[in-house]
């Protein structure tokens, strides 16, 4: 049994405390909100975030970060992307420095263009032998629910590989360790844009065919833009890609995808955020991710057509006939 904390209360923290309690670990998770710490030490739940879900009574709750840290012998990451490195700097003097630190986070950081793992050693100065990535296909609707699900447990450590493996393995949640941080975290940063294309074809009330086209097409620009960052081709056709990317386009759980949906069917920026109020975090990656595959000569068309559709500089209408008049090249 180990002590574990995770940062974010909102709904992945949550679930990914749950899954850390149902694995038999001791589990304190932060959050700002009080009444969302009160509710989960008094109520176990978190109906906000986790309607109708009921948490392992086990599970303590604290707005005091520095009593987070003392309790921590492990770090667990779900917080939104974006606000990692500024929660990082004001965290910096009381982080367990010592304690191993795992990322749930997938995105690009939109100002640097680095990744969730490379902004944690940036900031904190944390060596790669302590830092892990956990990612998959996991929806925190359906995994609070203990469905059956699997992820990867990613790092350049084997020793941080296998205590994901023992921290979060349950009977309905099966980890299997990968050496290939920089693919799996790419994957999931890239699938979230190839999501949002995905809820665009939704939202302009096309069928199957087109996005059955968005997500094949989708995952070889996934494939080719994490080769030329060095990652392993083969990473794309397991949980951590092809996995991740079937469960984002293909649930109406998903935000991005969601987040598409509503944009395709209304044109509208203002109107996805408003309808869609929680983090989506392929608005900020988009551009980002497209000026890293520009850097390395990699062509990108669907996440070009999302970054410019995000941007208000590209229609969802307009971003599907450049996609259908773009020059045509061999597919595979």
């Amino acid at each position: 049994m180990s002590r574990v904390t995770v940062l974010g209360s909102g709904a992945w923290g949550s679930t990914m405390a749950q899954v850390l309690c149902d694995a038999g670990q001791e589990v304190m998770i932060w959050g700002r909100n009080r009444e969302i710490v009160d509710e989960i030490n008094v109520f176990h739940t978190n109906e906000k975030f986790l309607p109708d879900i009921s948490l392992p009574s086990q599970l303590i709750a604290s707005e005091d970060i520095a009593q987070a840290f003392a309790f921590a012998e492990t770090v667990v990451v779900a917080i939104p992307a974006q606000a990692l490195r500024g929660n990082l700097q004001s965290w910096k003097g009381i982080f367990p420095h010592h304690a191993p630190i795992i990322s749930t986070l997938k995105g690009i950081e939109a100002v640097t263009h680095v990744r969730m793992t490379d902004v944690i050693k940036d900031v904190l100065g944390t060596p790669a032998e302590l830092i892990g990535l956990i990612t998959g296909p996991n929806l925190a609707g359906e995994l609070a629910l203990r469905q059956p699900a699997g992820a990867v447990a990613a790092s350049e450590s084997v020793v941080i590989s296998e205590l994901m493996i023992e921290l979060f393995t349950t009977p309905y949640f099966r980890v299997y360790p990968s050496s290939d941080l920089i693919g799996c975290e790419l994957a999931g940063a890239v699938k979230s844009v190839i999501a949002l294309a995905v809820g665009l074809v939704l939202g302009l009330e096309y069928g199957e065919n087109t996005q059955a086209m968005i997500i094949t097409r989708g995952l070889s620009e996934v494939a080719r833009f994490g080769d030329a960052y060095g990652a392993n081709p083969l990473t794309f056709l397991g949980l951590a890609g092809m996995g991740d990317l079937v469960a984002s386009c293909g649930s109406p759980l998903s935000r991005n995808r969601t987040f598409g949906e509503i944009l395709g069917r209304t044109g509208s920026i203002e109107e996805a955020m408003r309808q869609v109020s929680k983090t989506v975090e392929a608005v900020a990656s988009a551009g980002p991710i497209l000026e890293l595959a520009h850097a390395v000569g990699v062509e990108v068309p669907i996440i070009e057509a999302v970054a410019d559709v995000v941007a208000g500089t590209l229609s969802p209408v307009d971003a599907m006939t450049r996609l259908m008049t773009i020059n045509l090249k061999a597919e595979i």
